[in-house]
């Protein structure tokens, strides 16, 4: 056919019963309803198809009637694969009670699955899952007892576990775009996000299915730029155009031209966060933002800290990213989830998983329903709800440092910030700390061993994840440890020594973490463990701009050095500091003089790969060992590597100042 244009009627038509239908959309961005009201109609009016079997990456739908709810009618659907379920609550219902067989798999590993079915391989092989309720040896994925075909398999490589993905052929891909020609080639301009059409059309296509694309509007042949084609037409069936009112760019929001990058918004002048519990989570969680590092909030209680970054003034600092697409920019929240305002780019999703799965974020900030003992998470199911892993598995598996976060408790939790302190005036019903996790979202033990940063961050009080299990290190002001913390956990976590958390948390006023991070003094950028006898300093953010700036860190360096008499190892941040190109010389020249008058070893770290090039050749050219890593942990098990070689020797003397 030449002209693909055809009813929503017509187009479903070619299903039967039995297929596997794939769809597009990620909450209301990309999801073509109107094809998906149309198959509904038909299996009201005709009871066909039926026996379908649903595939998808993150939950078409608006977690009422939208989306792929419209299909949760008996006999219509036999299985579900899905990554994420919250928004698709009335198929969620019949996953849980064993209507249909389900699976919940990765959000990530669903994407890159689909990829893998457009190339005709066997299946996708992945870590991701590994020690999770995904990993066989936990139920691998599968939802109810009904559900017995294995979709995943544990496998040996090179001696280390791997999981196999299984493919499975897609009969038919409903997908959305934006303009058609009526040959079928379709462009995306006016939405929010790519997801992974192209790997879709190409996954049923060469499977010998059907591809079906929802657009608005048709264009004349021949008149497309083929630079903005997404779908070629050689991969399409059907064209449908849509009904404005089945066809917003959101769930939220019919059109926003900054979504799309059609234009760029103006800052936001939004009113900032009542200071409520959920605001003291966002601004601790704010602490931890990576200057100059990439990161990914999680929807709930982490997209706040969005909020508090572009009031504080420190957004442009980091690279904020969405799974689904997005990086940078400012990521939406409720039913814009997943568009994002002034992005930076719009990759498709199965690529933002490769950079998740490689290790790529710097920082995930991620929310939970249910910590235990050992440090694993629950978001998946919990009091028989099925929300689903989505990209919580990929992220929180492969980030460098984690921070989860959410109320202390759940359900009816009141409390109230005065004078400076937290005051709980009714206690949530369900703590969310207890003995034993339902489902393992998040294995503690797997991030013990592969040795992640992992913070739980809470209105009350903050833990750290160690190798002993979970400790509580910090304290909101007005809170008893016992009473309103130890009192309500379902295990006793380690306590040693918690510190208050930060007044500013606290406080109505900006925090001002814009002065902390890019104009702390140098004595607050300075931390020396005597048992290591090791300094750690954190240049992260810092300004070289003047001679003034290098001989601060100068003095402030020989200052230590006379003050406790010997030589020392020291760890260095250099993330996001700012070399004035002319202060070049005279800042390498102070590292090179410094370390051959105070050091016994030093490591530098930072994230960039550009930075660790210009710091190993400056200090190369200097003829000093340029000991340049990606992250902290590398560069500390440098230098303790070293001292643990060595502590039973005296340091050397000092030199000459």
């Amino acid at each position: 056919m030449r002209n693909k244009i055809v009813s929503a009627a017509e187009a479903v038509a070619i299903i039967r019963s039995g297929d596997t239908v794939a769809s597009s959309g990620f909450v209301g961005v990309g999801t073509p309803d109107e094809v998906i009201k149309a198959l509904e109609k038909r299996f009201l009016d005709t009871r066909e198809p039926r026996d379908l079997s649903l595939v998808f990456a993150a939950a078409p739908g608006d977690g009422a009637e939208k989306g792929l709810n419209r299909l949760a009618h008996d006999g219509l659907v036999k299985r579900l694969v899905g990554g994420h379920f919250g928004l698709v609550p009335k198929l969620a219902r019949k996953a849980v009670s064993g209507e249909y067989e389900a699976y919940n798999l990765p959000l990530g590993c669903v994407s890159h699955l689909f990829r893998e079915i457009a190339g005709r391989k066997a299946g996708l092989l992945s870590k991701v899952g590994l020690q999770t309720f995904v990993d066989p040896r936990n139920g691998g994925g599968k939802l109810n007892p009904n559900t017995t075909e294995d979709l995943v398999e544990l496998m040996e490589i090179g001696g280390e576990p791997w999981l196999f993905y299984k493919a499975f052929p897609i009969h038919v891909a409903i997908l959305r775009g934006t303009t058609a020609d009526p040959y079928g080639n379709v462009t995306m301009e006016k939405e929010a996000l790519t997801l992974d059409n192209l790997s879709l059309a190409m996954a049923a296509k060469n499977c010998k299915g059907f591809v079906i694309v929802q657009v608005e509007r048709i264009a004349a042949a021949n008149s497309l730029n083929p630079r903005a084609v997404r779908i070629p037409g050689a991969l399409v069936d059907c064209i449908v155009v849509a009904e404005p009112e089945h066809h917003a760019q959101t769930y939220a929001t019919h059109y926003n031209g900054a979504f799309s990058g059609e234009f760029r918004a103006p800052p936001d002048r939004s009113r900032p966060m009542m200071l409520d519990e959920r605001k003291v989570i966002a601004r601790r969680c704010a602490f931890e933002l990576p200057m100059g590092g990439v990161v990914n909030l999680g929807i709930g209680m982490p997209e706040g800290v969005a909020a508090v970054a572009a009031e504080e003034g420190i957004i442009n600092l980091v690279t904020l990213t969405a799974e689904p697409g997005i990086i940078g920019g400012i990521p939406q929240s409720g039913l814009d989830f997943g568009a994002a305002v002034n992005a930076e780019a719009i990759i498709d999703q199965h690529q933002m998983f490769d950079f998740y799965d490689g290790g790529g974020l710097d920082l995930a900030c991620l929310g939970l329903a249910q910590a235990d003992a050992q440090g694993n998470v629950n978001v998946s199911l919990f009091g028989g709800r099925l929300a689903g892993a989505g990209g919580f598995i990929n992220i929180s598996q492969n980030a460098r440092r984690l921070v989860f976060c959410g109320t202390f408790a759940a359900g009816g939790l009141k409390t109230e910030i005065r004078d400076g302190e937290l005051h709980i005036l009714q206690d949530g019903r369900q703590s969310k700390f207890i003995d034993k996790v339902e489902q393992i979202t998040f294995s503690g033990e797997l991030a013990r061993s592969m040795h992640q940063s992992v913070l739980f961050v809470t209105e009350r009080c903050v833990f750290s994840l160690t190798p002993e299990g979970l400790e509580l290190t910090e304290v909101a002001p007005g809170v008893d440890i016992e009473r309103d913390i130890l009192s309500k956990m379902g295990f006793r976590p380690i306590v040693r020594s918690p510190r208050p958390m930060a007044a500013a948390i606290f406080d109505p006023q900006p925090m001002k973490l814009d002065e902390l991070f890019l104009n702390r003094p140098l004595a607050q950028r300075m931390e020396f463990s005597e048992e290591r006898n090791t300094l750690y300093l954190n240049l992260g953010g810092y300004r070289v701009h003047t001679s003034a700036d290098v001989e601060a860190v100068r003095d402030a360096l020989h200052a230590l050095a006379s003050r406790i008499g010997r030589r020392f190892s020291a760890v260095i941040n250099y993330d996001a500091i700012d070399i004035a190109p002319y202060m070049n010389d005279a800042w390498f020249a102070m590292a090179s003089e410094v370390e051959r008058a105070c050091y016994d070893h030093v490591s530098r770290y930072t994230t960039s790969a550009f930075l660790r090039l210009k710091l190993g050749t400056a200090l190369a050219d200097r003829e000093v060992a340029p000991h340049v890593f990606e992250s902290r942990r590398e560069a500390t098990d440098h230098v303790l590597g070293r001292f643990d070689q060595a502590a039973a020797n005296p340091s050397q003397p000092l030199s000459p100042l």
